[in-house]
C-alpha cells in the first residue's frame, strides 16, 4: 500500500529532425556601411485618450492607491498592536514568576 506505483517508461518513438538550412556568419566588407533598419508598421490601431478617458484613468489609479495604502496601514497597526499585547503578557508573565520566587 506505502509503496511507490511508477509510471511505466515513455514508449513513444522519439523523432529527430536534422538542421535544415546552416547559416554561416557572412564576413562584412571593410568601409561598408550596413544597411539601415526600416521600421514595420503595425496594423493595430493608436491608443487614442480623450479627456474624459484621462481622467477616468487618474481617478481610477489614485482610489487604487488609496485602497491599498489604506490595507497596508490598517496590516502595519495590526501587527503593532499585536506586537504591544504580546510585550504586555510578557511582562505580567514575568512579574508573576518574579513574585513567585520570593
Amino acid at each position: 500500500m506505502f509503496k511507490p506505483k511508477y509510471p511505466p517508461m515513455d514508449t513513444a518513438p522519439v523523432l529527430v529532425v536534422p538542421p535544415s538550412n546552416v547559416h554561416s556568419p557572412v564576413p562584412l566588407q571593410c568601409g561598408a556601411a550596413p544597411a539601415p533598419m526600416v521600421g514595420v508598421a503595425s496594423n493595430r490601431p493608436a491608443v487614442q485618450l480623450t479627456p474624459g478617458s484621462a481622467l477616468t484613468l487618474v481617478v481610477g489609479g489614485s482610489a487604487v492607491v488609496l485602497v491599498v495604502g489604506a490595507v497596508l496601514v490598517s496590516m502595519l497597526l495590526a501587527v503593532a498592536i499585536t506586537a504591544a499585547s504580546v510585550a504586555v503578557c510578557a511582562v505580567t508573565v514575568r512579574s508573576i514568576l518574579k513574585s513567585d520566587r520570593r
